[in-house]
């Protein structure tokens, strides 16, 4: 039998709907900044797509294009600017940064109150205890359509592949959370794919093109792909796939993500409900 393709667009329009019924309520509609310093095409696609959609709920929104020579003090005093403005409930800087940049100090500038991507310690640390907290946004639309899935985690045994600050570390921490059993593997890991075979649930976030391959998988086994290559094809155009060998996944699998189309577009819904989620605690208190 060949595994459910859960379709993260479906996923993302109930997610999204939610939210604009939550910020009809309020008495302003809520504002979102998105910040990208670089010329990467890919990052001034995605970062776009982000506005253009808070900006067809409605949202106020602010899109800050910065050059690739953009100064470490240049960019924390647009965050500041962000910080202060009234309007804006919800500040996202697109990683990664240029080099000359330090990423933890850009993080801690931005209010946490503010912090829609979930990446500030403050944040981070509420997440690691179980409280409430503004999460990542990847990690978040993960979790949500692995609870579309199996809504009851408890005793699941789940295996995070990667362990960056931006999705592996907190997929394992929602996952935990949801009293699952969590095995985290990293780039020093012996025997992954060992590991692997025994994940009830297995999330790939290494940007690893066809790593997980179908022998790797637990039969009927939750598989979410999170990461996404850009491979050249023969014939000189690009095709976007993901950490696990899909066509060989899809017949060993329960349930499986596709690249694209699965995890990205939850990523968006949850950076929209994020921002609401922010408005609704800065305007009501």
């Amino acid at each position: 039998m060949r595994a459910e393709i859960l379709d993260g667009r479906s996923h993302a329009h109930t997610v999204i709907e939610t939210a604009r019924a939550r910020a009809a309520t309020l008495r302003r509609r809520p504002g979102l900044a998105v910040v990208l310093a670089g010329d990467d095409p890919a990052s001034h696609l995605y970062v776009k797509s982000k506005a253009k959609r808070a900006e067809k709920l409605g949202f106020l929104t602010d899109l800050k294009l910065l050059p690739a020579t953009v100064s470490e003090m240049e960019l924390l005093n647009v965050i500041q600017a962000l910080n202060d403005r009234d309007e804006i409930d919800g500040i996202l800087v697109q990683l990664p940064l240029p080099t000359q940049i330090n990423t933890l100090r850009v993080m801690a500038a931005i209010d946490p109150e503010k912090d829609v991507d979930g990446l500030h310690a403050l944040n981070a640390g509420l997440l690691t205890q179980g409280a409430d907290a503004l999460v990542p946004c990847t990690p978040l639309g993960c979790l949500r359509l692995i609870k579309s899935v199996v809504p009851d985690l408890t005793g699941s045994h789940a295996v995070v592949i990667g362990s960056s600050n931006i999705v592996g570390k907190p997929v394992a921490a929602l996952l935990l959370a949801e009293r699952a059993t969590v095995t985290q593997t990293h780039i020093h890991t012996r025997d992954t794919q060992f590991i692997c075979r025994g994940a009830d649930i297995l999330v790939s976030a290494v940007g690893k093109a066809g790593l997980v391959r179908g022998d790797w998988i637990k039969p009927r086994a939750v598989v979410i792909d999170v990461g996404t290559t850009r491979v050249e094809q023969a014939d000189g155009t690009f095709l976007t796939v993901g950490d696990v060998a899909f066509d060989e996944a899809v017949q060993v699998a329960g349930a499986l993500t596709p690249v694209p189309f699965g995890v990205g577009p939850m990523t968006i819904a949850c950076l929209i409900e994020n921002t609401v989620k922010a408005a609704v605690a800065r305007q009501t208190g």
